[in-house]
């Protein structure tokens, strides 16, 4: 068996007696002691959370015309963005337009762009870029060169400041303080900040900000929190609610598509989806009882099985189960449909994510 990788502030998650488990190959902490995954999510609504998301992939695509080899192949209009402005965006499958992953990009300059892919994807990204790419344009994959920390919550502005950092810059935009990058993003609905230090430097990083954070009610928390927070917003999660058999298109994210682009990995496949509809479209689904869905358990509406649901977890901010799930056509908001939970009926509502208001501007 492959060991698994670990992130530079892994000892300090053991000496916390944080809850650790594999997640696309990394040992994480999943939560910490002391109230574990409803504390840690309360504490990002309320105040100010701080993950270690270092697993997450770093690469860079730089040389002549970066921008337009990046745009010719990803499926967002990089266009729409100036330098200093990160984007959402996906990297489609060149043939069916399914999902090898989605990602921000970051345009440090027309010949310079960062990426941030999930950890299990990021040499598939990579890789399929680099292979396309011509001897003008180098594409590096700086997995373990930066870490990230994500600073998440209402009083995420006055704890990045303690640090002496900038945080007055917009909503999806970044700066590079020294050898930092501060980027306005982040994977909650609150406001939030996502550091970037090399990766040696990690470590002080994360003392500096739980030091800081001490008088702003700051946690450290785990991906059990960030996974409830995200489910929350409706934001979806590679592998579960995006994959290669699942399209943008199908996963209600067409808005990170550049549809009047030219060119980008999928296009033909996706712009005849959209045409003809797809035959699956992913809602969200409120519990109207006691019932908290998971990924693959079948949703059904009047006797006939529908879909499945995608992610599903219980809301601390709402006290109910809530979840995505893909269902099929002639699925509207308000209809009622049912999910077997372990062997019991349970009732809930289709709705548009997401469940609870987005504050991340």
């Amino acid at each position: 068996m492959t060991a698994l990788k670990t992130s530079p502030l892994h000892s300090r998650h053991v000496a916390l007696g944080a809850k650790l488990a594999d997640f696309g190959g990394w040992e994480m902490p999943i939560e910490y002691p002391g109230g574990g995954v409803l504390k840690e999510h309360a504490a990002v609504r309320e105040a100010v959370g701080v993950f270690d998301v270092s697993h997450l992939g770093k690469g860079v695509v730089r040389g002549p015309g970066a921008l337009e080899f990046v745009n010719a192949r990803l499926t967002n209009d990089l266009r729409r963005v100036g330098v200093g402005k990160a984007q959402y965006t996906m990297c489609c499958d060149p043939e069916t337009g399914g999902v090898v992953d989605d990602l921000i990009a970051y345009v440090r300059s027309e010949h310079e762009i960062f990426l941030i892919p999930n950890a299990a994807n990021t040499s598939a990204v990579v890789g399929l870029l680099a292979a396309d790419a011509p001897d003008t344009i180098e594409v590096e994959d700086l997995h373990t060169r930066l870490a990230v920390l994500a600073v998440q919550g209402p009083r995420s502005a006055e704890l990045v400041a303690h640090l002496g950092l900038p945080t007055d810059h917009g909503y999806m935009s970044f700066t590079r303080s020294a050898d930092m990058t501060v980027c306005r993003t982040g994977y909650t609905g609150e406001r939030g900040y996502e550091l970037l230090p090399p990766w040696d430097d990690a470590g002080a990083v994360w003392d500096a900000l739980l030091e800081a954070g001490e008088d702003l009610g700051v946690l450290p928390c785990g991906l059990g929190a960030r996974d409830t927070l995200r489910t929350e917003m409706g934001y979806p999660l590679h592998g579960q609610d995006l994959s290669r058999s699942i399209t943008p298109v199908q996963a209600a994210s067409g808005w990170a598509v550049g549809w009047d682009k030219p060119a980008f990995w999928g296009r033909d496949a996706l712009v005849a989806e959209r045409a003809a509809g797809p035959a699956r479209s992913l809602w969200g689904l409120l519990a109207q009882d006691r019932g908290i869905p998971r990924a693959h358990m079948a949703v059904q509406r009047d006797g006939r099985e529908i879909g499945e649901v995608t992610s599903g977890t219980f809301s601390p901010t709402l006290r109910v189960g809530i979840g995505l799930a893909l269902l099929g056509r002639g699925t509207s908001e308000g209809d009622e449909v049912t999910v077997d939970v372990r062997g019991r009926t349970s009732v809930m509502k289709v709705v548009r994510p997401p469940f609870v208001p987005s504050h991340v501007r």
